[in-house]
């Protein structure tokens, strides 16, 4: 049996949330005689507007071993149940893409399935109503899942957060360095590689510091520092199907309800994010600069704020896609240096510690065996595309008039397993998760037919139940979860009771 050569140093480069989420995750896990050091540069900053989460955030947050409520005061962090969706369908639609669980599944079919069959026949109120995470948001609604009652709708409530994303890389930061992280600030001026094999060797710093690991990740964001500017590895281009290239992002003053959840607005040439926090609301506009300018995107935006802007708006641009591979010889590209999905439904830090998991899963040795390698980008790549397609979904399914870009959008050619998604479900309803993809049916359903998609029928064994029999099913289901959403608290009473930051 061949000796495995343990590494011995990991160097992180870049900070902001993806590298102190890495630096935190690999200090916590990785056994004694593993260096971490983590080199970044206070001049440069970081793009930091992924403020909203989905609920894998929870099990990262618990292996890096944070206290919720703590975590939610030192981020001043909010609580969210879903998406709301607004004029993506036609104008004038909303619709919520909440977590969790639709109903109550039946032996013989999914509980939609039910549900579709008295939609159909105009006999049911819309899917929003048979889940405790649609429901609840849209009475300002929130607390956490009991314990005690498995059997409740309560039990099913399925959250994640919203919070400060420079608040939350700070608080990793504290925990990454009490755990033995070492933190190089500092720019970097060149990346030295190996003439035998091309492998990153060492950092060399402004102030002549040399910086040697063996292994290196890449949190350097869109600017890809080792994978691209190094490493030359290529890009993946996906804007043809995703075609948003900027963004403008700016905070602005809470007014109003603290809402449970995040708001996508659509406007002519893209969308609008709103993500409420306790001391501010995040604001956002990403549109596509083939058809709208950018000094009309920022009118749009400031014209559309709940309340003063509390800086000046930052224009961010990026190109839809991935690197070709993720993990290149010895570096790993971890974040936006990996690749850019717009946020459209809260997946970059969730990305982020897909990521991590991955490299702790497959961590090498000196060895760095390629078979490892091209295991850890095939399956990279199959999260990324999966995750591209559920948002090529919301932009082709749009019956916006009007607008060149939703124009654009609704008519383009998809991939091949979109437009089979969009057949199967419009012929009897059916959906089929594919391998270990994010977004599960439930997700896929809400967002077809929160953007007009309208099966034509409904899986035909629903027909063993009678008509009556599944309109009191329906209807059981439907009070019962309104009870559940009538005891609880609101959102706002919910943190001022366990998590309010001072």
């Amino acid at each position: 049996m061949q000796a495995q050569q343990a590494l011995q140093t990991i160097v992180i480069v870049g900070g902001g949330t993806a590298g102190w989420m890495t630096a935190a995750a690999f200090s916590r896990v990785l056994p004694q005689g593993h260096r971490v050091r983590l080199v970044e540069s206070d001049a440069i900053s970081t793009i930091g507007v992924g403020e909203a989460t989905i609920p894998s955030i929870r099990a990262f947050n618990q292996l890096v071993d944070l206290d919720e409520d703590e975590f939610m005061r030192q981020t001043q962090a909010t609580f969210k149940l879903g998406i709301e969706f607004v004029n993506w369908g036609k104008q004038g639609d909303s619709y919520i893409h909440g977590f969790g669980l639709i109903g109550r599944d039946q032996i013989l079919a999914k509980f939609y399935q039910y549900w579709l069959k008295m939609y159909q026949l105009g006999e049911a109120p819309d899917l929003e109503h048979f889940s405790i995470n649609t429901v609840a948001p849209r009475h300002h609604k929130f607390m956490r899942p009991p314990k005690d009652m498995p059997n409740s709708p309560l039990a099913d409530i399925s959250y994640a957060f919203h919070f400060d994303a420079g608040l939350y890389a700070k608080y990793l930061r504290g925990k990454a360095e009490k755990q033995g992280v070492q933190r190089t600030e500092g720019k970097i001026v060149d990346v030295v590689v190996r003439d035998a094999d091309g492998f990153i060797e060492s950092l060399v710093m402004e102030n002549g510091e040399r910086i040697e690991g063996d292994l290196f990740i890449d949190c350097s964001g869109l600017a890809g520092l080792l994978i691209e500017k190094t490493l030359n590895t290529g890009y993946e281009d996906w804007s043809h199907w995703l075609p948003a290239d900027s963004a403008i992002a700016v905070p602005c003053a809470s007014a109003g309800p603290l809402l449970p959840y995040t708001r996508s607005t659509s406007h002519t040439a893209g969308w609008q994010w709103r993500i409420p926090l306790q001391h501010r609301t995040g604001n956002g506009h990403v549109f596509s600069s083939k058809f709208m300018s950018a000094d009309e995107a920022q009118a749009i935006l400031m014209k559309n704020l709940d309340g003063e802007a509390l800086a000046e708006p930052r224009h961010i641009r990026f190109t839809t896609g991935k690197r070709k591979k993720a993990w290149n010889k010895n570096c790993i590209a971890i974040g936006l240096a990996g690749g850019f999905m717009e946020p459209l439904e809260s997946t970059s830090i969730h990305m982020v510690q897909t990521a991590i998991m991955r490299v702790i899963s497959l961590f090498p040795d000196r060895g760095f065996n390629q078979v490892d390698i091209d295991t850890y980008n095939a399956q990279n790549d199959e999260e990324y595309q999966r995750i591209r397609d559920f948002l090529i979904m919301h932009y082709k399914l749009n019956e916006r008039e009007g607008s060149a870009f939703w124009s654009y959008c609704k008519n383009m050619e998809v991939p091949i397993d979109v437009q089979e998604r969009i057949d199967l479900y419009r012929s009897h309803g059916r959906i089929f998760r594919i391998g270990e993809e994010l977004f599960a049916d439930a997700s896929w359903l809400q967002v077809m037919h929160g953007q007009g998609l309208r099966a034509e029928s409904y899986h035909p064994l629903v027909d063993q139940r009678s008509k009556e029999d599944i309109a009191y099913f329906l209807d059981q289901v439907q009070k019962t979860i309104r009870k559940c959403v009538d005891v609880m608290p609101t959102h706002e009473e919910f943190i001022a009771a366990t998590c309010k930051a001072m």
